[in-house]
């Protein structure tokens, strides 16, 4: 079975390779001296210190295998294939919210940099999912978990 293609602007893509790097060249090294401290301390059995350490380092390890494979299997959306003529991933779109009755901006990204606080929602939710494919000036309708939403498109932008 094909691995899921995982879709990031070039954003995203230099966030996560700086993370990854990071956890490879830094932090590592300092959840290794963090360990060796909590050994010098003598009795491994009932060290919290090393028992800690431990636990952070295996999740160190476990994130640098999943940033490996998302990775590995990025597609990365470049911004000169972005068509401001619709709404697609890549795009950051100016909506008029009906029911709150104002304006809200959103970019669409892949789910694996998906942060709705940060007004990046996922081309896969059911508003970034809602908008893929309209063109500016259309009222959109979308069905969510939290009941109907209705905006307006206002802008289309890389």
């Amino acid at each position: 079975m094909a691995e899921k293609k995982v879709i990031l602007t070039y954003e995203g893509l230099t966030k996560m390779e700086n993370e990854l790097e990071n956890l490879k060249t830094v932090r590592r090294k300092e959840v290794a001296e963090k360990i060796k401290e909590a050994r010098g301390q003598g009795d491994l059995s009932e060290n919290a210190e090393y028992d800690a350490a431990k636990e952070e380092q295996a999740e160190i390890e476990s994130r640098i295998v999943v940033l490996e494979k998302m990775l590995r299997n990025a597609e990365v959306i470049d911004d000169d294939e972005v068509n401001n003529d619709i709404v697609n991933v890549g795009s950051t779109v100016k909506l008029y919210d009906f029911e709150f009755e104002e304006e809200v901006e959103y970019s669409i990204v892949g789910s694996a940099e998906a942060d709705p606080m940060d007004g990046k929602i996922s081309n896969e939710s059911p508003v970034g999912l809602g908008l893929i494919g309209h063109k500016l000036g259309e009222t959109v309708t979308i069905e969510a978990p939290s009941g109907e939403l209705k905006f307006r498109i206002e802008e289309i932008k890389k």
